[in-house]
């Protein structure tokens, strides 16, 4: 059987090699968020999307406001919050700070040359700001790679105690679902990078073409957290953590969930609260710009942001 195994991942690498691509992919400018024409709306207007650069001197019930700093995963761009933002907005009073991962959103040149450190910036960098400014009800929403970036700082001690009222998970990936992507550091430097099959919507929002250097520094980053987890540690005083997963979708393993609820306890020791989603979807809170949408993951996708909207109103 491991014979077998290995045969075949012999083969897996034998065609990708054979098929693969140049080390520069060819970039539709006009279309692709990898070119140099697209850029996240973040870059352009700041002060839209980030509530330290929205509100010079907040008020007292300002402060008190709970605000989320939102961060989206690997690839990706603030878009992927967009639709939470607009829901909150109509149902809710609160403060949300879309933060863009560093090396995100801009050429594909200036992904592939960032390293995990880098996208993990951006988020310490609000979470500074706002802490200057005083605001005391601070969250954090993560999709996909956001979580084991916060999960690492938390780690870190970074994010101390009541630094963090509630933090939200929505399908973290410790475990990637795709084993092959552990080879990614042996056929990587051969390939250059991999395609993604964004849709033409998607294209403008999540790169198309994927660095191996930046799968490589993905697989480091969860590496650590995993090694975290299987130590296991203790969420900060005054946090408490919420993970949402889907029982099965291409980009994390449900393991991930297990990991985290086994690895994490909230300060005193209890564990952490996990839920289950009978969904397919990788990040089941960002609908639009997918080919085929059901009602059933509208459902979903509502009833997750009321879950995180009365937590956040508690």
């Amino acid at each position: 059987m491991k014979t077998k195994n290995i045969l075949l991942k012999l083969f897996v690498i034998s065609l990708l090699i054979l098929t693969g691509c140049s080390s520069d992919p060819e970039i539709d400018n006009a279309t692709m968020l990898d070119g140099d024409q697209i850029f996240d709306a973040s870059l352009y207007n700041p002060t839209k999307y980030l509530v330290s650069k929205a509100i010079n001197n907040p008020t007292t019930d300002q402060k008190n406001t709970p605000v989320v700093i939102a961060v989206h995963g690997y690839s990706a761009t603030t878009f992927e919050w967009d639709e939470f933002r607009t829901y909150a907005d109509a149902n809710a009073n609160i403060l949300i700070s879309q933060v863009l991962l560093g090396g995100h959103g801009r050429t594909y040149k200036e992904f592939k040359n960032s390293t995990w450190k880098n996208w993990q910036t951006p988020i310490m960098t609000e979470y500074n700001a706002l802490r200057e400014k005083g605001y005391t009800n601070i969250n954090f929403a993560g999709s996909s790679t956001a979580c084991p970036l916060v999960l690492e700082l938390i780690k870190s001690g970074k994010i101390a105690d009541n630094g963090m009222k509630n933090i939200f998970l929505i399908d973290p990936i410790v475990i990637p679902s795709d084993k092959l992507l552990t080879l990614i550091g042996l056929v990587g430097p051969m390939i250059g990078y991999f395609e993604a099959t964004n849709t033409a919507t998607e294209d403008n929002y999540w790169y198309h073409f994927r660095p191996q250097e930046t799968l490589n520094e993905l697989l480091d980053l969860i590496d650590i957290v995993r090694k975290y987890l299987q130590k296991g540690y203790q969420l900060p005083a005054g946090t408490q953590l919420k993970v949402y997963k889907s029982i099965k979708d291409d980009t994390a393993d449900a393991v991930s969930a297990v990991l985290i609820y086994k690895g994490l306890k909230n300060s005193d020791g209890s564990t952490i609260d996990v839920q289950m989603i009978d969904s397919e979807l990788h990040v089941v809170t960002r609908l639009e710009g997918r080919d085929t949408i059901t009602q059933k993951d509208r459902d979903t996708q509502k009833q997750v942001f009321d879950n995180m909207l009365m937590l956040l109103m508690q």
